[in-house]
């Protein structure tokens, strides 16, 4: 049976991520009201706008249930503007910003640490559990910041951290559904397996 995976799908890469998992090999459900998300292995929360993309949150009433769904350990893996809205603080050119988030990861999040759109960039990543260098695509990305000696390190850049694992909750700064090259989402779907 194929792993059922959510892509949040209220802004973003949404149909870049579905179309990594399907050539993966999961069936998906764009999520979008707190039903999308029963029987799902996992839950993968797209690049945005995180401002907006709380709001939207908070307007469909799906905090709480993705707060549940964490804590029955299913893995959710937040991209970019997503590893924001997954982080416990949120910051920007390291000055805390009081902008709320769904506080799974005890991780700082500094938004925009490489610049804006146009300081778009591209970096060959190291990431732990694959051989070969990784192609991350960079887009007014944030720094991670781990405040838990349990989060581990999965990427780093000259910067800092780009990739970090909570438990179950995954944050990469950088946008793997913008590549051709399937083998982080394939890691999370992995996880999603193992957990189910």
């Amino acid at each position: 049976m194929k792993p059922y995976i959510g892509v949040l799908a209220l802004q973003g890469g949404v149909s870049e991520h579905v179309d990594m998992l399907k050539a993966v090999g999961c069936d998906t459900v764009e999520v979008r009201r707190p039903e999308d998300l029963n029987g799902i292995a996992g839950l993968v929360m797209p690049g945005g706008e995180s401002t907006a993309l709380i709001k939207l949150l908070v307007r469909w009433n799906l905090v709480a249930p993705i707060r549940t769904l964490a804590g029955t350990g299913i893995p959710i893996w937040g991209t970019c503007a997503g590893s924001i809205l997954l982080s416990s603080e949120i910051s920007e050119r390291e000055h805390r910003v009081d902008q709320p988030s769904l506080e799974l990861a005890p991780v700082r999040a500094d938004r925009n640490s490489f610049g804006r759109q146009v300081a778009s960039f591209q970096e060959d990543l190291i990431i732990k559990g694959l051989e070969e260098p990784f192609p991350g695509v960079f887009i007014r990305a944030p720094l991670l910041f781990p405040l838990s000696n349990s989060s581990e390190i999965l990427s780093s850049v000259s910067e800092g951290v780009v990739f970090v694992k909570c438990g179950n909750i995954w944050l990469s700064s950088f946008h793997p559904e913008l590549t051709d090259d399937t083998r982080v989402h394939a890691m999370f779907i992995r996880d999603a397996v193992i957990g189910s």
